[in-house]
């Protein structure tokens, strides 16, 4: 099973996603999902991560098949959730006061990847995806936040940090960094190359 890539931003999130999808290779074996906190407002995000990366990004429709090497968006006013193979989105209740959220990502994720998934938190302001990191903790999987310190709004780090024990929290660089590692040969999340097996 390829790796899944979650990561979730808000206020101040966007520098680093651009980064982080500018270092991705192509080919790349893992699949990675975005949520910001964009609420019903139009998004022209995946325009912006297509003209800094060399992977294909998009808003996916309801019923997407998961590719690999490819970077998906979560739209405007949907949560996106993932299921065996495929994505789902829905237009359910705000979660965490937002639409889209990043822990029905996350959690869906945990529960259908388990020790295939890496979760992700950049900059941000408020908690969301602290439980669904601790959930992607608990099945296995390897979790990084953003140093607070470097973040523009530190208190989603901060809470995913307090919630979900992350792996470790690293520089936008570093994050990057382990993301592409993954890309190449698609090595287990928890097993990055470049640690004991």
């Amino acid at each position: 099973m390829n790796p899944i890539v979650v990561i979730a931003a808000s206020a101040g999130g966007l520098g680093p996603l651009k980064q982080i999808v500018a270092a991705l290779p192509d080919p790349c074996a893992a699949s990675v999902f975005i949520v910001l906190h964009i609420g019903p407002h139009p998004s022209l995000l995946p325009q912006i991560l297509s003209t800094v990366g060399r992977l294909s990004v998009s808003h996916p429709d309801g019923g997407t098949l998961i590719q690999s090497g490819h970077v998906y968006v979560a739209p405007p006013d949907h949560h996106m959730t993932l299921e065996l193979g495929r994505i789902h989105l829905d237009q359910g209740p705000k979660v965490n006061h937002v639409r889209p959220a990043a822990d029905p990502l996350f959690l869906s994720a945990a529960e259908i990847y388990r020790e295939h998934i890496m979760g992700i938190v950049l900059s941000g302001g408020d908690g969301d995806v602290a439980a669904g990191l601790r959930a992607i903790k608990g099945h296995g999987g390897i979790a990084f936040v953003q140093k607070p310190e470097e973040a523009e709004n530190p208190s989603m780090p901060y809470a995913a940090i307090m919630a979900g024990h992350p792996d470790a929290c690293l520089s936008v660089a570093g994050i990057a960094e382990r993301i592409a590692a993954l890309c190449p040969d698609g090595l287990t999340p928890g097993r990055p190359s470049d640690e004991p097996k």
